[in-house]
């Protein structure tokens, strides 16, 4: 099984993915780490990725997410899929399961000041939700609701999802 931890730069994916991951023994996989050199520049200063950036990224997250399930790798990756599109591009199979860490602006404004050192410019997170569609029903999504601690969050992302 893959999860795809999703949500807004800032929301936490990072750090509730390895959370997750370490405390089921899964690999963790940062989403960031597959973006080319010119998509970090551009968001490092200040402009938002396209669709037409990201697409190719997509492309190499799929094929990660299928090489890993095909030799029967449980992992966690923590990606923003912003956009419905982006979440049916990963979705290679039912052994996909997307988990939407969901927080209001003000929220989310505060943890983005509390990370030092993330090349992603905080001045793009109305961007991050201008472009965000969040999930429907109809995409089979756990939605998380932010404000409490990580651990409350991963301990509640674990009984939900039939991790215990």
């Amino acid at each position: 099984m893959i999860v795809i931890v999703f949500g807004v730069s800032g929301a936490g994916k990072t750090t509730i993915g390895k959370l997750l991951a370490e405390e089921i023994g899964w690999r963790f996989y940062e989403a960031d780490d597959f973006h080319p050199r010119a998509n970090i520049e551009k968001m490092r200063s200040g402009h938002p990725l396209t669709d037409e950036d990201r697409w190719p990224w997509l492309t190499l997250l799929r094929e990660q997410i299928t090489r890993s399930l095909a030799v029967k790798e449980n992992a966690v990756l923590a990606c923003s899929a912003l956009k419905s599109a982006y979440r049916e591009r990963l979705r290679v199979s039912d052994d996909v399961k997307f988990v939407f860490l969901r927080g209001d602006y003000a929220l989310i404004k505060h943890q983005l000041r509390q990370r030092p050192g993330h090349f992603m410019n905080p001045t793009l997170l109305q961007s991050q939700f201008a472009d965000l569609e969040e999930p429907q029903p109809d995409e089979d999504v756990l939605t998380i609701k932010l404000g409490r601690s990580p651990q409350e969050l991963v301990e509640e992302i674990k009984a939900k999802l039939g991790l215990v």
